[in-house]
C-alpha cells in the first residue's frame, strides 16, 4: 500500500461514534442551564455594547451544558483557556493594534499557551480573536466581560449539572 493510500485511509477514521443517546432528564437541565447563561450574558453584553461576545461563550455553553464531563469543559479549561485567550489578544491588540495578521497570530499563540498550560478551551480560540480585534488593547476587557461571563458559566455549572442524576460536575478542578 503505498503513502497516499495509507493517508486517506486515515479519512475513514478508527471507530464509530460512542456517544449514548442522552436522557429526557439530560436534554432538559442542557437547555435550561444553557438558556439561562446566555440569557445573562447576552444581557449583560447587550448593555454593555459587546455583544460579539456571544460567540466563544455560546460555544462554552455546549461544552459546559451538553459534555460537561468532557476535558474541554472541565474548570481549569474553560478559566484557563478564556483568560489565556484574553491576555494573548489584548496584548497583541497594544502591540499591532486591530489588524489580520494580529488575530492570526493572537489566536495561535492562545492555542500554544492553553496546550502548555494543559488548559484547552476550543471557545476561548474565539475570545483571543475578539481581544485582538475590539478590546481596545483594555486590561480591564479581561475582567470584564471575559471573567465575569466565564464565572457566569461556571457557577451554573457547578449548580445545574449535578441536578441531573446521570451527571457529575466537575471532574476535575487542577
Amino acid at each position: 500500500m503505498g503513502s497516499y493510500e495509507k493517508y486517506f485511509i486515515k479519512w475513514r477514521g478508527k471507530a464509530s461514534c460512542q456517544t449514548p443517546y442522552p436522557t429526557a432528564h439530560t436534554l432538559f437541565w442542557s437547555f435550561v442551564t444553557s438558556f439561562i447563561a446566555i440569557l445573562i450574558i447576552s444581557f449583560l453584553s447587550l448593555g454593555a455594547e459587546v455583544f460579539p461576545l456571544m460567540a466563544p461563550f455560546g460555544a462554552s455553553a455546549v461544552l459546559m451544558f451538553g459534555v460537561p464531563s468532557a476535558p474541554f469543559a472541565q474548570p481549569r479549561n474553560l478559566i484557563g483557556g478564556h483568560l489565556t485567550g484574553a491576555l494573548i489578544g489584548v496584548l497583541i491588540f497594544r502591540l499591532l493594534g486591530p489588524s489580520v495578521i494580529g488575530v492570526a497570530l493572537a489566536v495561535s499563540f492562545s492555542i500554544v499557551i492553553m496546550l502548555i498550560l494543559r488548559a484547552v478551551h476550543p471557545p476561548a480560540g474565539a475570545t483571543a480573536l475578539l481581544g485582538a480585534s475590539i478590546s481596545n488593547g483594555s486590561f480591564f476587557w479581561i475582567i470584564n466581560p471575559i471573567l465575569i461571563s466565564v464565572l457566569i458559566l461556571l457557577v451554573l455549572a457547578l449548580i445545574v449539572n449535578n441536578f441531573d442524576e446521570e451527571r457529575s460536575y466537575p471532574e476535575y478542578w487542577l
